[in-house]
């Protein structure tokens, strides 16, 4: 029998492509465990007090004295859990959240919500709530320009009372002073336009990073709003950023991490801005992500991320 001709052409193309590249051939959730990274998986975060699932996550916060960690989801709620990830309490409409997107919480223990206009209530706002979950007031965003379409989305408060709130790609940032009221914006530009930004967080020094997903920049300014430098490289590629959604700062050592949500990875850089490394891909197993699009980091220095169509948060720590 001549066996090199019962061997088909496409057989021996199968078999030289594994030699050249076995990892293909393992299956995409068990390849995760085989890639070395310094980001190590912990756990996941996917149920409610109830025992529900969680839907499509779209915000994370870990707070820093109580420890506690709030996620939104679709489902329109804010799920409240400890920091070994129990959930202790649900905010939903009968507590006056309708459309939360983001939130911040001051040391004090109260909430700030931002919510759009919505069908009962037409104001875009911030809701305000007790340190008992209770609901307070609004804050009614209005006084500069733009007001009419600005879609809040995210928002910080600094140790003096100010507020920065971000809209949903709107140029620019509002600034509410320590009475809530409309004061300033802070706007950066490129090429002499405005740019459009989606994120808004502070660190421990009260420096604010600005994200902007059509730049594929952060800016960095001071506790003064002074401008300080701007990182990240727009682009598709290892190393750049394609939609940067949400930015994390490492308290401990200043270490930033920046979700891209269209390349499924979590992009890390230095207190300097400089690029260091990757972490994800698109996939459905530990390590892997489906459009991520939000994310925090812990007093302990845990990452936790909203992986958004796998339906829950993922927990990381480095090496």
């Amino acid at each position: 029998m001549d066996i090199q001709r019962n061997i088909s052409p496409l057989f021996l193309c199968l078999v030289a492509f594994a030699v050249l590249y076995p990892s293909f051939l393992i299956p995409r959730d068990a390849r995760a465990q085989t890639i070395s990274t310094p980001a190590i998986f912990e756990g996941v975060i996917d149920k409610d007090e109830e025992g529900g699932a969680m839907s499509l996550p779209s915000f994370v916060l870990a707070e820093p004295v109580r420890k506690e960690i709030y996620v939104i989801d679709s489902k329109a709620r804010i799920i409240i859990y400890t920091s070994d990830f129990f959930p202790l309490y649900t905010l939903g409409q009968e507590s006056g959240i309708e459309k939360p997107q983001g939130l911040a919480v001051d040391g004090d223990g109260t909430l700030y919500v931002a919510q759009p206009a919505s069908e009962g209530n037409p104001h875009n706002r911030i809701s305000v709530f007790s340190p008992c979950l209770k609901w307070k007031r609004d804050i009614i965003l209005k006084g500069f320009e733009g007001d009419d379409t600005f879609y809040p989305y995210r928002v910080a408060r600094d140790k003096n009372g100010n507020m920065y709130v971000a809209g949903l790609s709107f140029p620019g940032v509002l600034v509410l002073d320590a009475d809530e009221r409309f004061t300033d914006m802070i706007i950066p530009e490129e090429d002499g336009k405005k740019v459009k930004l989606n994120d808004v967080v502070l660190d421990k020094k009260g420096r604010i990073y600005l994200v902007s997903e059509d730049t594929g920049h952060v800016y960095v300014y001071d506790g003064n709003r002074k401008f300080l430098f701007k990182f990240g490289e727009k682009g598709g590629s290892s190393g750049k950023l394609s939609r940067p959604r949400a930015i994390g700062i490492d308290g401990r050592n200043g270490r930033m991490y920046v979700v891209d949500y269209m390349r499924h990875t979590i992009l890390v850089y230095d207190s300097e801005g400089r690029y260091v490394f990757e972490f994800g891909g698109m996939g459905w197993g530990e390590g892997w992500f489906q459009y991520p699009t939000d994310l925090a980091v812990d007093s302990e220095g845990r990452i936790l991320i909203a992986d958004f169509f796998n339906n829950r948060i993922q927990v990381f720590y480095l090496r």
